[in-house]
């Protein structure tokens, strides 16, 4: 994991005052949630993840990834866990490698309880948190040649289910946002309609939706849809 790639400073906004870390944050969903949390007047870090770079990413860097980021902008009160990969996770699973295996496991949600771990201790002492997971809806349904893709994503749906257990009682709200397909770089299995598929900016709406929430609730889950059936 690369370190931080942007640090931005927070305009006056109904998130001002609060520090967002975006894991996966350098182009796509995670841009779009970024810039849509710095709109709203959130401190934002970004961090991204170099796929050449998995197996060097360790519990120790990530430690630094966040003690960087509450020093240059303070306590982190938002985290938004969406890095991930598809490929090499897509195909039958008897074609498929230990390597592709680990590697999407790795991406998709080793990363995600090495961030959140990292987060929680800070977030529990000051009784406040968001913490919100960007899953996919294969984290709910199978499909052929989904193996290592959908493996990785009902395993997040347990660890965000857990977590939110875990967690409500220290005031810290643990959200899972399942989004359909998306318009982005990401390597899916096939090209999609672009008007059949959701916008980086409809994952960061919900995101905005989420955080924005009164103080005595929490939405537990999100699945997003397009409107046209693809």
């Amino acid at each position: 994991m690369d370190s931080i790639n942007k640090l931005h400073a927070a305009p006056a906004g109904l998130l001002s005052g609060h520090v967002a870390l975006v894991t996966g944050g350098s182009r796509g969903i995670g841009k779009a949630i970024a810039s849509k949390l710095a709109q709203l007047g959130a401190a934002v870090s970004i961090c991204a993840r170099n796929l050449q770079a998995l197996e060097k990413t360790d519990d120790r860097q990530v430690k630094t990834l966040v003690e960087t980021t509450e020093t240059e902008l303070g306590p982190v009160t938002i985290l938004v866990n969406n890095a991930g990969i598809g490929s090499p996770g897509f195909g039958p699973i008897h074609e498929k490698s230990e390597d592709d295996w680990q590697r999407v496991l790795d991406t998709n949600l080793k990363s995600v309880f090495l961030v959140s771990k990292a987060v929680v201790p800070s977030m529990m002492a000051r009784r406040r948190g968001e913490i919100i997971h960007i899953s996919s809806l294969a984290g709910k349904n199978t499909f052929a040649g989904g193996g290592i893709y959908c493996a990785s994503k009902w395993g997040l749906q347990g660890l965000a289910g857990c977590m939110a257990e875990d967690l409500r009682g220290f005031g810290i709200r643990v959200t899972l946002v399942c989004p359909g397909s998306v318009a982005t770089e990401f390597s899916g299995r096939t090209p999609k309609d672009p008007s059949k598929v959701l916008t980086p900016e409809d994952v960061a709406h919900a995101v905005s939706m989420i955080v924005l929430e009164g103080p005595q609730s929490f939405i537990s889950e999100v699945q997003l849809r397009p409107v046209a059936k693809p």
